[in-house]
């Protein structure tokens, strides 16, 4: 890889330091969707973005990110445990299953494979698990993340579907085995 941060990042473990600037380039991602519910229609969601740092506390959890130098580009929680995984819905109830949630890439980083990177990564450490399957969820809201997440081979997974409010919350596996 060459020295341009724009084609050139590592993804590792976010380091505690980090997890103020993560969650507000989370709250700012998310904020920007359209047709996503604002922080006033679900402030709880947002302070969850926020404070994104406090999921490295759930058994299995780990907050991974894109970094180029000192530039954050991205971040996503994965999920070893999916009773920890904090959706609606049965996923919580999944088996043999990873997941990855709250995926955000900053406007700047978009474009260069730090989203696909990053899911990736949530990828392999579900393999290295020994997991069957990786569980995801994603909204109409979020269309590039859908079609990335169909593209690397999940599927969509009506069961998982559930509602967050008055949002419609689509659920999808990738098959490991």
């Amino acid at each position: 890889m060459d020295d341009d941060p724009r084609t050139s990042f590592a993804v590792r473990d976010a380091k505690p330091d980090e997890f103020d600037r993560l969650g507000q380039l989370m709250v700012a991602v998310y904020t920007s969707l359209d047709g996503f519910p604002s922080p006033e229609e679900q402030p709880n969601y947002y302070d969850m973005l926020a404070h994104i740092g406090l999921m490295v506390k759930k058994p299995g959890a780990r907050l991974l990110v894109a970094i180029a130098g000192e530039t954050l580009l991205g971040g996503i929680v994965y999920f070893a445990d999916m009773a920890q995984y904090g959706s609606g819905g049965t996923a919580t109830q999944e088996k043999a299953a990873s997941g990855f949630r709250l995926l955000a890439v900053s406007p700047e980083a978009r474009g260069m494979g730090v989203g696909r990177t990053l899911a990736e990564a949530c990828i392999t450490l579900a393999k290295e698990s020994h997991h069957r399957q990786v569980i995801i969820h994603t909204t109409r809201a979020m269309q590039i993340a859908w079609t990335m997440y169909e593209g690397m081979g999940f599927r969509r997974s009506e069961d998982l579907d559930f509602m967050q409010g008055e949002l419609p919350v689509f659920g999808f596996r990738l098959d490991l085995a």
